[in-house]
């Protein structure tokens, strides 16, 4: 059994640690909105590109408030295989296979708050697991820090409507060759 959260780390052991996991989640946020707002752009879904260009942009201010607060520290240097993410990648980034060409921006939302309450699952479980004080204060405040993220999100979501049923229906879809 995995008791792992979506993308949790069994053991931080240091703040420097657990801020070098922060700035990786932030970073892959950045990459994987980049890649979706490319995505859209290709399926000439402007409208939800732009929106995760936004989203990539607010990522963007988390990897500096990251860097900011590790200021001073000497932070681990970590290969992207020595991450241990439960699922492969950072909790944050969101899934490239919950992305769909005809998406709207509730679903853009959508995908990004999934990432925001992984990043929770992601700090809570470490806060709950670490026996360093430090690293849970910090884990808690990052807790604090993501939640708020998600009720942001959650109040951007409800300036746009809940797509019908057969949102993805496309009578002329793109051909796989």
């Amino acid at each position: 059994m995995n008791d792992k959260p979506p993308g949790g780390k069994i053991d931080i052991r240091s703040s420097e640690e657990l801020l070098a996991y922060a700035l990786a989640m932030e970073i892959e946020a950045v990459d994987r909105f980049t890649d979706l707002a490319d995505q859209m752009e290709i399926h000439n879904n402007q409208e939800v590109a732009d929106l995760f260009r936004k989203l990539a942009e607010i990522e963007g201010k988390h990897v500096e408030n990251v860097n900011q607060a590790s200021q001073g520290k000497q932070l681990p240097t970590l290969l992207a295989w020595e991450f241990d993410w439960a699922s492969g990648e950072s909790p944050e980034g969101g899934s490239l296979e919950d992305a769909h060409y005809l998406m709207q921006p509730w679903h853009a939302i959508e995908l990004a708050m999934q990432g925001e309450r992984h990043a929770v699952a992601f700090f809570r479980h470490v806060a709950d697991t670490s026996s360093d004080k430090p690293v849970v204060q910090m884990a808690l405040e990052l807790v604090a820090e993501e939640e708020e993220h998600v009720a942001l999100l959650e109040t951007w979501q409800q300036r746009f409507p809940r797509p019908d049923d057969g949102w993805d229906d496309d009578p002329d879809p793109p051909a796989i060759l």
